[in-house]
């Protein structure tokens, strides 16, 4: 089969040939219609990720057909459409992931192939009115953004929602999550145009953290204190501008934190955070049972994943500097077969 694979740190995806995986136990195979990017293939090319080992096969998000199952697995789910939780072995505890969780991708091959190996337990139906495309993008970035709204955020009805960094996959579930769910949403993005973008996806509005002045402009614009401030935040940056997403936080408000690409949190104000009785929580991925609730949720209310742009599984390496250039609005996709 052919698979895209990452030979060693800091070197280009090579596209080659290499062994077919044979379905263990529990297992079965899947031959990948599709893969998605995240940041996350990109930083363990850099070595920025711990425990890395190469060569690899990266990709966390994978939809495609079963082609074959091992002993244990029902025929049933031969020729079925499947997409992949590659939320593995999370474990008994809901609130953290137990010693045995791994994240498909690494340190296990991932889905950057025409066929992959998985255990069983994480197969999940496609949502059939989504392309294998659009399902593909849907695991890692879609579950992330589920946790970080639902769980961690514990939406309910007639929130504020603000998210940050509007474009970027996590980001964009957690607005189309919000957005089909009710909620008033608002975003941040350096860009206009991505704000446009968002405002057509249902955002009420956003703001451009580049200028000085964004967090007051925000409170303006959204009409705050008359129509309230932000009762959940998910943000994906944290560095110095974190801060001030305290400053528009509603009393008694959460804060979602689930990436950190502008460094380490500064200058923030302790009286700010205990006097207005906030909860700020971090949050990555998820368990099986999120996973399944956001599944049923996106075939539920029939929500199309934003496309970026899909690239050949030859172009592998490109799709990756296209997602570090960070001008991307929406999920890359791999297409792997027909």
């Amino acid at each position: 089969m052919k698979a895209a694979i990452l030979e060693a740190l800091h070197q280009p995806l090579s596209t080659r040939d290499t062994d077919k995986p044979l379905p263990q136990k529990g297992e079965v195979i899947v031959q990948l219609k599709a893969a998605s990017l995240n940041h996350r293939d990109v930083w363990i090319q850099k070595g920025l990720y711990p425990n890395i080992k190469t060569p690899i096969i990266l990709g966390s998000d994978g939809a495609g057909v079963v082609t074959e199952v091992g002993e244990g697995v029902g025929e049933y789910w031969l020729d079925k459409e499947v997409i992949i939780n590659p939320s593995h072995g999370w474990g008994d505890n809901p609130a953290f992931y137990g010693n045995e969780y791994t994240i498909l991708g690494l340190p296990e091959n991932g889905t950057f192939a025409e066929y992959i190996r998985v255990d069983a337990r994480y197969l999940l139906h496609k949502p059939p009115h989504l392309s294998f495309a659009e399902a593909a993008t849907l695991p890692l970035a879609g579950l992330t953004a589920w946790r970080a709204l639902m769980t961690r955020g514990n939406f309910q009805p007639g929130c504020r929602v603000l998210v940050t960094g509007a474009g970027g996959g996590v980001a964009l579930f957690a607005i189309q999550f919000a957005v089909a769910a009710g909620a008033e949403v608002w975003v941040t993005s350096g860009s206009d145009h991505k704000i446009r973008k968002a405002i057509n996806l249902g955002v009420k509005g956003g703001v451009n953290y580049k200028e000085p002045t964004w967090y007051r402009d925000l409170l303006v614009k959204a009409h705050a204190p008359k129509s309230g401030y932000f009762n959940i935040i998910i943000d994906g940056a944290g560095g110095s501008g974190f801060a001030r997403l305290i400053d528009v936080a509603a009393p008694g408000a959460r804060i979602c934190l689930y990436g950190g690409t502008t460094g380490n949190i500064t200058d923030v104000v302790p009286a700010k955070v205990f006097f207005k009785q906030l909860n700020i929580h971090g949050t990555t991925m998820g368990t099986e049972a999120e996973f399944e609730a956001m599944i049923r949720f996106v075939e539920e209310k029939k929500l199309t994943p934003v496309l970026d742009q899909i690239f050949d599984l030859e172009d592998a390496e490109a799709a990756l500097r296209h997602m570090d250039s960070g001008e991307q609005f929406g999920k890359i996709v791999l297409k792997i077969t027909d």
